[in-house]
């Protein structure tokens, strides 16, 4: 794949380490990722070359306190002072970014984990900015923060299903080699630093506000799909009360697939190529019909790294 490294300077200051992978032969469409808590972007290449082979330019960022972005091994797991919203702020950049290199063709954001609860935000304030939304590995913020604050101090809530488990993080994937690539992986880590996790879960309320989500376009395309067992879904409960919500809020575009056994990382899951053709079929129906949001705005800030 071609790809193309980038920085942009956030409202802080922070440098935000991102990638553009060029499509194959004609740019059908884009797809911004927003990845998971503890990992980084390059992860998702196996995905992401899927996606540049069907035709899609894909970019991605390395949130705050992840991956490249982290500007030392003591940084990971750290938002910094601006905290989870401005995480979700970097992530509309990156947005603006990508419209003002590819104007004209439908973009669509794929958020997956900690990614697709930035997403939720984002969508909130931006779904106008964006002609579909995917949610990988979600569910309800309000649940999952409710089981933290009820868990005992230390306690790993997502790995406490499987446990006793081979390693902290069996919750990601069934395949072993997925999981000990995850643990052997510098830029990776099990969980967020204690004030960055407390500006995650604030924002669980704002999620579950029907007036919030009313913000949302009723039009916006949505497409989530999630592993049964799932402990940031708890097991599927928080993804149909998040679609619940949604439809509630006047969202009547949604399509969700959901996989048998399937784990957090439903992307590098034993039946990843199943779960990869599916999210390929949606994004590819949506593009026949999408009226793409053309660029009104431009982020001048941009460096190339």
């Amino acid at each position: 794949m071609t790809s193309t490294d980038f920085r942009f300077t956030s409202r802080d200051g922070l440098p935000i380490a991102c990638t553009r992978w060029d499509a194959h032969g004609d740019v059908r469409g884009v797809v911004q990722i927003a990845h998971g808590v503890g990992e980084h972007i390059g992860r998702y290449h196996d995905t992401i070359e899927a996606l540049v082979a069907a035709g899609l330019t894909v970019y991605g960022n390395d949130h705050r306190g992840h991956g490249r972005t982290a500007t030392s091994p003591g940084q990971l797991g750290d938002f910094g002072a601006g905290g989870f919203d401005l995480l979700v702020e970097d992530m509309v950049v990156l947005t603006l970014i990508a419209r003002q290199e590819h104007s004209g063709v439908p973009l669509f954001l794929l958020g997956h984990g900690l990614g697709s609860f930035a997403a939720q935000q984002y969508a909130v304030d931006h779904s106008r900015d964006i002609d579909g939304l995917i949610l990988s590995g979600s569910g309800a913020l309000d649940l999952l923060a409710r089981l933290a604050a009820s868990a005992p101090a230390g306690q790993n809530i997502l790995n406490g299903p499987f446990e006793p488990g081979r390693t902290p993080v069996d919750w990601l994937s069934r395949d072993r080699a997925v999981v000990d690539a995850f643990v052997a992986d510098p830029l990776c880590f099990p969980m967020l630093q204690p004030r960055s996790m407390a500006s995650f879960l604030a924002a669980a309320d704002a999620l579950a506000d029907p007036a919030c989500l009313r913000r949302i376009r009723p039009d916006l395309p949505l497409y989530l799909f999630s592993g049964t067992d799932d402990p940031v879904g708890d097991e599927l409960a928080g993804v149909l009360i998040l679609i619940g919500r949604y439809r509630s809020a006047g969202l009547h575009d949604i399509r969700k697939d959901f996989y048998a056994g399937g784990r957090h990382d439903v992307l590098n899951e034993l039946n990843r190529d199943e779960v990869r053709a599916r999210l390929l079929d949606w994004i590819m129906a949506r593009l026949e019909r999408a009226r793409p949001v053309v660029a009104t705005r431009e982020w001048p800030m941009r460096r190339a790294s």
